[in-house]
């Protein structure tokens, strides 16, 4: 397998787990690690093309993959989704909730169809999601569930949409650990911070060229998370070694949503390595 993964060999064999989002960025990096592991991943997003693609780059890799188009916006594409995967492969072990999106704007300028839009895709469909993962399989049998956040900590202007809507998954996140208990479901999230992902391509230049740049020099390690180190903070929440955990929220963000300016961190190069086990990464 092409993915370097630091989790042993054959971690989730015989299992299958579901992400969302798998076409590109985190959800594709996620996607190849979980193969490498040894899951059957299924893949599920809006763009056939994009799934496909990644769904040849894990074949190609040795891997077990599937992919279904899905709007998770739609009820009726969810149910479908779980049907195909349990018709298939008889089980759903793990879901990773990594769908969503979100886009640059003052919060006044906002239109309804916008807010509404980034709210069902980010808050409505990972709801829909869980829910479909728990009353179709997980009640009975138990298993993981790993939701997408940001960092929303201290509110996220430019982007109020999408922080009060994951604002709302994490305290979702939190409901259904404490309600799904008793049948065995463990549900966390992960917020990453700033990750240097193919996402960022959504962006216009000045956002990359001029903004970002000021961002990262915010950031006490002085540089951007990777789409790997999400992966791996992911995968460890699908894992044994996180049986005991459940509700909670992982921060991906090099202690950024800690600092406040009042405190000069000189400009340095000590950060940790970077992590990158994903050879195939594209990055922008």
């Amino acid at each position: 397998m092409s993915y370097h993964s630091i989790f042993r060999p054959d971690l989730f064999s015989g299992q299958t787990i579901i992400v969302t989002g798998g076409g590109s960025g985190i959800g594709r990096c996620t996607a190849h690690e979980l193969a490498a592991l040894g899951a059957h991943v299924v893949i599920a997003g809006r763009d056939p093309e994009k799934l496909e693609t990644v769904r040849q780059e894990i074949s190609r890799s040795g891997g077990s993959i599937s992919a279904c188009v899905c709007n998770i916006r739609e009820e009726a594409q969810v149910q479908a989704l779980f049907a195909q995967v349990l018709a298939a492969r008889g089980a759903v072990h793990g879901l990773v909730n990594n769908a969503g999106g979100q886009f640059l704007s003052p919060a006044e300028t906002i239109s309804l169809k916008g807010f509404t839009a980034v709210v069902e895709t980010n808050l409505t469909g990972t709801f829909l999601m869980c829910r479909e993962a728990y009353t179709h399989y997980m009640h009975a049998h138990g298993g993981a569930v790993v939701n997408m956040l940001i960092d929303h900590g201290r509110g996220y202007p430019g982007m109020a949409h999408s922080a009060a809507a994951r604002a709302g998954v994490e305290n979702l996140t939190k409901t259904l650990a404490v309600e799904w208990a008793h049948a065995g479901v463990r549900i966390n999230a992960v917020a990453p911070g700033i990750i240097d992902s193919s996402g960022l391509e959504k962006y216009p230049d000045y956002v990359k060229k001029e903004f970002l740049p000021l961002v990262v020099q915010d950031i006490p390690y002085k540089r951007m998370g990777t789409e790997s180190e999400t992966a791996a903070a992911i995968v460890f929440l699908l894992s044994p070694a996180a049986a005991y955990i459940s509700g909670e929220t992982l921060k991906i963000d090099g202690a950024y949503s800690l600092w406040r300016k009042t405190w000069v961190i000189d400009d340095h190069d000590n950060a940790p390595d970077a992590y990158d086990g994903f050879r195939d990464n594209l990055t922008p």
